[in-house]
This record gives C-alpha cells, sequence and structure tokens, in this order.
C-alpha cells in the first residue's frame, strides 16, 4: 500500500499477486501497463511486463490488448482486490483506520496504540480505529524511539513527519524524570533540566513530597512519598524512571527445574535489566513459570501478592513443582494461614491492612511479584503498591481496571514485557480461541413484558437472565459433548437456575472453599467416575483459577462489566493445545448487544478474531 512498493533496480521476476494489488492502489485504477507497474516496483518495464506475463500464465491476472493503449492487466478476481487489508491514518488525530487488517497489522498496533472502536459483524469485514495515546507512547516495549518507529512504519502505507515527531517528543517526555538512590543511602529524583525541576517538579509536587534541594535539577524525596511522586508527575504527563537501589533481602536457594521457551527467556532477561515490568500473555502463555524463573534469578526475599486464597495455594503449588525450592521456605499469609517465609504468597487485602502493613514493611524484599496486576489500581489493593523492593514484577493477561487507568499499573509497577499475543498463536504456544457472540432472542413474553417495563440496572438483569439462554446452553453443551466447560453467570440466582437445570455444580462467592477446591480438582481431572465434565462458575472463576482443560467457555450473563473481565472469561480457553471455543450470549434488541461488542474489542486488539450470529427465533 506504499507509494513505492519497491526499490529501485528491484528484480521484478518474483512479482506476487499481492505486489501487483500495491501496484494498482498506488495507481489508484483498477487497472496498469507494464510501465506502471515497473515505475511502482521500481525495476524495469522489460521485467515487469515478464513477470507479468508469469501471472497471466498461472491465471492470477488477465491482459486485454486496446488498440489505441498499451497492453493493460488486472486482477483475474476482482473480489480478491477489494478485500485487502486498507489502512487510513490521520496524523493530526493520531488515528489509523484500518479496514480488514492482518494479524501482522493488528499485532503491530498494538504495540503502540489503543482500539477505540470496531465496525461490521461479518467475518472478513470488521474494520478497526486505533488511537496513539500518550500513555501508549510511554508505555510502548521498545528499547528507544528508533525501535518504535521503525515498527510504526512497517504497518503504516507511509511515513507521517508529524506524527513521528510527536511520538518522539512523547518517548523523551518518558525519560525526562528519574529517581535513584544516593551514595548515602536516601532517594533523589532528577530531572534533565532545571526548568523541568522548577516549573514542572515544583508546581505538581505537595510540599511534603520532597524534603530539600540537592541543586537545581535532583531533590530529595522523602521515603514514604515516592510512590506519590511517581503519580503526581505521571499525572503532569512526565512518567518517571526508578533507578533505586533497593534491598535485596536475605538470599533465598532457589533454581527452576522446567525450561523456559525463548520468549519466556526474553521476558526474564528484559526484566532482570530493567528491574522492573509486568509480563503480559494470555493465559497458558507460561506467566506464573516465567516469575518463578524470575524469583530464582533475583535470588533474594520475595513477596507474591495474590487476589484470593485460592490463588495462594495454587502459586504454593507452583512453585514446588517447577523449582527446588524447600516447602519450609514458602510461607502463605491470608485469612486462613499466617506464615512469613523468604518467599511469601499473601492477598492484597491482607497485605492493604494497616494492621498487617508494619509486618510486610519490615522485610526487605528483593522482589514483589504483582499477580493479576490489574487490581493494583483499586483503592483497597493500591496501598500494597506502596510496598518497596529492588525488583517489582506484574503479571497481566489483560492489564485494564475497570477505570481504564492501565497506565497505572505501569506507573507503580513497570513497562509491559511480553511477547505479542499473535506471535504465540503463530508459534502454537498457545491456542487461539474461536470467539462468537450469540443474540439469543426472547421467548418468553413475560421476561420480555418485564424488560419492557424495567429500567436501569433491573432491565439489565432482566436481558442477562433471559430464560431462553438455558434452551442455547443445552444446545452448546450438546454440539461439543467432548468438552470440559466452564458457563459464567453474573447474577447468583441465574447461576443456580441454570445449574439445577443442567444438574452440575454451581461455583460462587457463597461455596465454602473446601467445597470449592474439590470441584476446580475433579474438573481439572480426565479420569472417569469421579471428573466433571461442565461447571457454572459465578466472578469468582473469572480469575487466577487454572483449570487448563477448559476447551469450552460460555458467558451467559456479566456483559456489564468490565473489558478485562471479558477478556479473562475468553482467556479461560486460551491454552496450549486443544480447540478453544467462547461462545457470548447477548439478549438480542438489549443492552447487551452493545456491552458483548464492547467487550470484546480488547480480545480484537490482541489479534483475537471475533464472529456474530443471530439465533433463529
Amino acid at each position: 500500500m506504499a507509494d513505492d512498493t519497491g526499490s529501485p533496480g528491484a528484480a521484478a521476476d518474483d512479482l506476487s499477486l499481492e505486489r501487483f494489488h500495491e501496484a494498482l492502489e498506488a495507481e489508484e485504477r483498477p487497472v496498469a501497463t507494464a510501465s506502471e507497474v515497473a515505475r511502482r516496483l521500481g525495476t524495469t518495464q522489460a521485467a515487469a511486463r515478464d513477470a507479468l506475463a508469469a501471472l497471466v500464465d498461472r491465471g492470477d491476472v488477465d491482459r486485454l490488448d486496446v488498440e489505441t493503449d498499451p497492453v493493460v492487466f488486472y486482477p483475474s478476481d476482482w473480489g480478491a482486490l477489494a478485500t485487502r487489508e486498507r489502512v487510513v491514518v490521520f496524523p493530526k488525530r493520531r488515528e489509523i483506520v484500518v479496514d480488514r487488517p492482518t494479524q501482522y497489522t493488528r499485532a503491530g498496533l498494538s504495540q503502540f496504540a489503543h482500539l477505540v472502536d470496531t465496525t461490521g459483524t461479518e467475518p472478513g469485514t470488521r474494520g478497526y480505529l486505533y488511537r496513539i495515546r500518550q500513555e501508549d507512547v510511554w508505555a510502548a516495549p521498545f528499547d528507544d524511539a528508533d525501535a518504535l518507529i521503525a515498527s510504526l512504519r512497517s504497518v503504516l502505507p507511509r511515513r507521517y513527519e508529524h506524527l513521528e515527531d510527536w511520538i518522539r517528543d512523547q518517548w523523551r517526555r518518558a525519560h525526562r524524570f528519574r529517581l535513584y538512590t544516593h551514595e548515602d543511602g536516601y532517594v533523589v529524583l532528577a530531572a534533565a533540566n532545571e526548568n523541568l525541576m522548577g516549573n514542572v517538579a515544583d508546581q505538581h509536587l505537595d510540599e511534603d513530597h520532597l524534603r530539600a534541594p540537592i541543586s537545581e535539577t535532583e531533590a530529595w524525596v522523602n521515603a514514604d512519598a515516592v510512590a506519590a511522586v511517581k503519580r503526581a508527575l505521571y499525572d503532569a504527563s512526565y512518567p518517571v524512571e526508578d533507578d533505586r537501589d533497593l534491598e535485596t533481602g536475605d538470599p533465598v536457594d532457589v533454581a527452576l527445574t522446567t525450561d523456559l521457551r525463548d520468549y519466556q527467556e526474553t521476558w526474564v532477561e528484559t526484566f532482570l535489566e530493567r528491574k522492573s515490568g509486568v509480563y503480559v500473555g494470555p493465559p497458558g502463555s507460561g506467566k506464573t513459570v516465567a516469575a518463578i524463573a524470575t524469583i530464582a534469578a533475583v535470588g533474594g526475599e520475595t513477596l507474591i501478592l495474590v487476589p484470593s486464597r485460592e490463588l495462594a495455594d495454587q502459586w504454593r503449588t507452583e512453585l514446588l513443582d517447577h523449582s527446588t525450592i524447600d516447602p519450609a521456605d514458602v510461607g502463605v499469609y491470608h485469612g486462613g494461614t499466617k506464615e512469613i517465609r523468604p518467599v511469601t504468597i499473601a492477598t492484597y487485602q491482607i497485605a492493604g491492612m494497616d494492621r498487617h502493613r508494619s509486618l510486610f514493611d519490615s522485610r526487605k524484599w528483593g522482589l514483589i511479584c504483582f499477580d493479576e496486576a490489574h487490581h493494583i489500581t483499586a483503592p483497597v489493593f493500591s496501598r500494597s503498591a506502596e510496598l518497596q523492593s529492588k525488583h517489582r514484577l506484574g503479571l497481566s493477561a489483560t492489564p485494564v481496571s475497570e477505570t481504564g487507568s492501565e497506565e497505572e499499573i505501569y506507573t507503580l509497577i513497570g513497562q509491559p514485557i511480553g511477547a505479542d499475543w499473535d506471535a504465540l498463536f503463530e508459534a502454537g504456544f498457545v491456542q487461539e480461541p474461536e470467539v462468537e457472540i450469540r443474540y439469543v432472542p426472547w421467548r418468553d413474553e413475560l421476561a420480555q413484558s418485564e424488560y419492557a417495563a424495567a429500567d436501569g440496572r433491573e432491565r439489565r438483569r432482566v436481558a442477562a437472565e433471559n430464560p431462553a439462554k438455558i434452551e442455547e446452553i443445552r444446545y452448546l453443551l450438546a454440539a461439543h459433548r467432548d468438552k470440559k466447560a466452564l458457563v459464567f453467570v453474573e447474577y447468583l440466582d441465574q447461576g443456580e437456575a441454570i445449574a439445577d437445570a443442567l444438574d452440575v455444580p454451581f461455583v460462587s462467592g457463597e461455596t465454602p472453599h473446601h467445597e470449592r477446591r474439590e470441584l476446580f480438582r475433579r474438573f481439572r481431572t480426565d479420569s472417569d467416575g469421579d471428573d466433571l465434565a461442565v461447571l457454572v462458575v459465578s466472578r469468582v472463576g473469572d480469575e487466577g483459577i487454572d483449570l487448563p482443560n477448559a476447551e469450552l467457555a460460555i458467558v451467559a450473563s456479566g456483559l456489564g462489566g468490565s473489558r478485562r473481565q471479558g477478556s479473562q472469561r475468553a482467556g479461560r480457553t486460551m491454552r496450549p493445545s486443544g480447540s478453544a471455543l467462547v461462545y457470548v450470549l447477548a439478549t438480542r434488541g438489549s443492552s447487551e448487544e452493545e456491552f458483548a461488542q464492547r467487550q470484546m474489542r480488547h480480545l480484537a486488539r490482541k489479534g483475537v478474531r471475533v464472529r456474530e450470529t443471530n439465533v433463529a427465533e
């Protein structure tokens, strides 16, 4: 799609149909002469003519001899030309519209742009609107601005100097303030010049953030105000690089016993160089194993923060399965058990409570690992981000919070590190799920009348609990009898109704911990007699529960939740092998239609294809 589809003097003997299409688009005509193709390919007319003749012989291109004009060439299949990817850039608005994007383009754009919206419903016709924001540039996973610009150019039709200049300016902004440890042990905020310190830092930082100036470009930072300084400067559009030399804690004897994949090794190497970051990848990509490798590489006391007791117990099992750590060196600290060990696993809620904070603050943690890192922005959990360590590691499949403030995750923990989802799909490490939104009609007049009479939150609940969804769930489960299935619900009454209709267990927050653990164990079991093929799950199953044999997910309700929740539920089926299916049920003609499409956009941004189907009346 570039104005020049080849470099001057390039040979055309390997001319592909794709490059011929590009030449036609550059000419803005449906037909082209050999001379015009040669000019677009940067080769000789004779070479272009020979290459076009080869395409004619293969049947990909047709030719027409015109009496008053030279011979012209055109595609044999006009539809192939009409359905090609097109990228339109609005540089002043920093927006990119992509029609029928390839996986390569979606993967490239996801590195530095935010998916705003998608249009179209039929496969192969969806269009994407991206916007490049400040925080996207700041968080872009590149070593320097040149690498970011090179990635930008690889997916855009041509160079846009105004846009590139703006991106370079934003990249510079992200490297103008730095925190480091003075040789006498206190923390220093350093600015790139005295104007930044005088006009930016002084205006946006409170009096209790800084203890005293050191020079025109440096100031002494209060030890307990580091997180507040980083937040304040980020809000002023100046992210802070954190190069503090924090304590590593006592050494921990641990080695990894599992071989890492190439991209996991890259994650760990990148993290050790930066000393902070967030491993971003879909379920099944091995974030936990990569984190254990990181714990072994750091070799210091480690605090692992998780959102639930189930995940705490699961982490302990994973540590023992994938490393040489002594079980006596692993402690679990939550409502049921309170053990502080060289490697301690605690819930965010416990770590954020004042009565427990002094205990956690007293340790010199060499590494703090924030699992399901999007929790770090919630008020009850954010105080745990103030715990300081030499290394800060986050793990998240979808680092998008309820408020959309993913930038705060990167401010408090570190920049994203991770293989692009498309790369994992292509390499076969993770199975790309098939996601289908199914619009279910009303079949119960009473329920439809109740929906029409309701408003606000009650209307959303009535649509979510459309009785016709139970029949649709039966149909989908029957169509995939051989697959382990999770049915997700938002409302407890609906979960109980579906579980009763299917005669399967329902797991919710009210399910006792020991019973919940046993049901998950039976779901993971593949042996006859004791295994479970279907579980109905409330929000408690959305995050952190490792169910690697889940091959089918049916989202019956919960479409008014966050983008992250939609991605988490779909992500339950992203595993290294087997077919992965996700069905999202939305009541036709209700607000669920919009919610369903909104939740799936984040998956589309990651390269996952989403299709839509209207269920027959």
